[in-house]
């Protein structure tokens, strides 16, 4: 299957990214892309976007990475909502943890849990 999805190309510690056409199952550094069909410039915010070459593909059946997707419809060539390109993958704030948990700093622990390694805590002898 067919995939236009971003490729990080440039220095180190200086992201640039080409917007290309290539086998899903190829791993974006590669190199191997069909075609070129923009590029983005992640310090300045700079797109260039060939928007025929862009529906062309789209026609033959390629599929959109969640980033390029929003980066179209930023540029109006996609009439949609824009995709959460990074899902949450755990609760980040006290409000949005279900009920019965405590968030301490990175960790997310249930109450009972909090409670025994409390209890296993030994006073130290001065």
């Amino acid at each position: 299957m067919l995939m236009i999805r971003l490729q990080r190309v440039g220095r180190k510690h200086d992201p640039t990214f080409r917007v290309v056409v290539t086998e899903k199952a190829r791993g974006p550094r590669s190199g191997r892309s069909i075609e070129v069909l923009g590029f983005y410039d992640a310090r300045s915010g700079k797109r260039s976007l060939k928007p025929e070459r862009i529906s062309y593909w789209l026609g033959e059946g390629a599929k959109l990475s969640a980033t390029v997707h929003n980066f179209l419809v930023d540029a109006k060539l996609l009439d949609a909502k824009k995709i959460n390109a990074l899902p949450k993958t755990r609760p980040s704030s006290v409000a949005e943890a279900p009920e019965g948990t405590v968030v301490t700093g990175t960790h997310t622990v249930t109450e009972t849990q909090q409670e025994e390694s409390v209890e296993n805590i030994e006073p130290s002898k001065v």
